[in-house]
């Protein structure tokens, strides 16, 4: 059976056609359908087209157009502009939690801890290896967008709260995630250490997330693969323990874990350094390229 093409759709800017204004389209092979053009007053930026429900909406008046925007010239942004939220999940799949050597078993609720937009940059990006560390790493995961607001979302519920899906590139500084006893912000905050994208896909049905097959290469190198099936707390569980202490809002991140084999977890440790490509790759939704550069 022929892979299923699924719309994706984009934050960029570009040389020349958009003035350096950030703009949003539906991509194509051959370029960018500029969406911003035809829809932007209504929906300044696909924040607002998600809370509208509209991506789908997008995606069909791009079906059959002629691209406006060529490939070569585009800077990618991470997809969300300004999110209200980027809550990220730890320790989420069993060969993870077992790297931490301590006897225990998963535990009964999920590890998390909020990031910055500032902490991202999108594909085709460098990351940035602070001048405070060495020890850059890698997590490659997949993330769910939400589309419609919810409080106290039943696990039956948790699914039609989903408007779409990206990657990410969970960059960590390992050495300042151990700063102080109970806390991991420091290390998961630096500047333009981590990425986020390409694209949007818009999330359809419960097949498209059931299990998905998540690589991460550097240079590569094949180090993390799993799958989302394998996951300690499902994409149902996590939005449904999520809106029990906050409310979810429409463009809110919600980045879901990431499998065994990060750089920390080698004898000896191998982080990432200038000059290294990380590759993020997940079915349906294409792969999440950084470069790394020092500040």
């Amino acid at each position: 059976m022929a892979a299923v093409t699924r719309p994706r759709l984009a934050t960029f800017t570009a040389q020349g056609a958009t003035n350096g204004a950030t703009r949003y389209g539906a991509v194509t092979d051959a370029g960018i359908v500029d969406l911003s053009a035809r829809f932007g007053q209504t929906f300044p930026t696909l924040r607002e087209a998600i809370a509208d429900g509209a991506l789908m909406k997008l995606a069909d008046d791009a079906a059959g157009r002629s691209s406006d925007v060529a490939l070569d010239t585009v800077t990618w942004q991470p997809p969300i502009p300004a999110p209200e939220k980027i809550i990220c999940i730890g320790i989420n799949y069993p060969d993870r939690n077992a790297e931490y050597k301590d006897g225990k078993d998963a535990p009964p609720y999920p590890s998390m801890f909020m990031r910055t937009p500032r902490s991202f940059v999108g594909h085709d990006t460098p990351l940035v290896r602070p001048k405070a560390s060495p020890q850059l790493d890698y997590e490659g995961e997949v993330v769910i967008v939400i589309g419609k607001p919810g409080r106290h979302i039943a696990e039956r519920d948790a699914l039609d709260h989903i408007a779409a899906l990206t990657l990410c590139n969970e960059g960590t500084i390992r050495d300042w995630v151990r700063h102080a006893k109970f806390n991991v912000t420091q290390g998961k905050n630096f500047d333009s250490t981590g990425s986020l994208g390409p694209w949007l896909v818009p999330y359809t049905d419960e097949a498209q997330i059931a299990d998905i097959a998540l690589t991460t290469r550097v240079n590569g190198e094949t180090r993390q693969s799993d799958r989302t099936k394998r996951m300690i707390f499902s994409f149902r569980y996590i939005i449904n323990y999520i809106s029990t202490f906050t409310t979810l809002v429409p463009g809110d991140v919600i980045v879901t874990g990431t499998p065994t084999g990060a750089g920390a977890r080698f004898d000896p440790p191998r982080f990432l350094k200038p000059g290294d490509l990380i590759e993020v790759e997940a079915d349906g939704l294409g792969i999440l390229r950084n470069g790394v550069v020092d500040e």
